[in-house]
């Protein structure tokens, strides 16, 4: 029987290895898997290469990871913000990596990773900093840069709905680029707030088939001051 549930976070994470590459779904705060994250922390992974849209504000999720000194490089498009100060410190001390990718670019080639594409051509980037040392060709008159897929070893998402063989439903923006980062690594771990019955999806609603999911682990909704429940995109 194909049940991928797993019963923690902490579970679902403990083969992550040094060294491995690690996509974390989200943009900026939507989508983002913070119980995944602060379970990678604990597990104690290091070296690791991350692919996410920003790279962390403020001081938990993304950002708490880069504090606990265990990235050696981040693949991203935004690593800026007014209080992405934990990136900032360790960039200008010289102790992470950063490879910036336009954001089009990005999710074009975390999704090329997913549908075996060996690479495409794009104009964005050409003739900038970001194109040095890339093959160029022109197509239609047009310049284009060789761009390259991104392959994971883990993709950390967060998604709305699934059952044990791993079918996901989202919820609204937190989507981004859990679909796309789920198709590209080797192992998907997904969080979701509700496990539902086989059968209970809509197969028109389900966004990432279980196929491309080998995790998934429920998480409760966060709780506010007020007693109920805080719905996070």
């Amino acid at each position: 029987m194909i049940n991928k549930i797993s019963p923690s976070v902490e579970a679902a994470l403990a083969d992550v290895p040094d060294g491995a590459t690690v996509m974390i779904g989200g943009f900026g705060t939507a989508g983002l898997p913070n119980e995944l994250v602060d379970a990678l922390i604990a597990q104690g992974a290091r070296y690791l290469t991350i692919v996410n849209n920003n790279a962390g504000n403020g001081d938990t999720g993304l950002a708490a990871l880069l504090a606990a000194k265990r990235v050696r490089k981040i693949i991203c498009s935004f690593p800026r913000q007014a209080d992405s100060h934990h990136f900032d410190g360790l960039y200008r001390a010289g102790q992470i990596e950063l490879e910036l990718v336009p954001q089009g670019n990005l999710a074009e080639r975390i999704r090329a990773a997913g549908a075996g594409i060996g690479g495409f051509f794009t104009p964005t980037g050409y003739g900038t900093q970001l194109a040095e040392g890339k093959e160029t060709r022109e197509i239609n008159g047009r310049m284009y840069v060789l761009e390259s897929p991104i392959h994971a070893d883990f993709a950390l998402i967060k998604a709305e709905r699934g059952d044990r063989w791993g079918n996901l439903t989202y919820r609204m923006t937190a989507r981004n680029f859990g679909p796309v980062m789920a198709m590209a690594a080797k192992v998907t771990v997904a969080t979701v707030h509700e496990i539902v019955e086989l059968g209970s999806l809509d197969p028109e609603a389900v966004v990432t088939p279980g196929i491309f999911v080998q995790r998934v682990v429920r998480v409760d909704r966060v709780a506010t001051s007020g007693g109920g429940f805080k719905q996070v995109a």
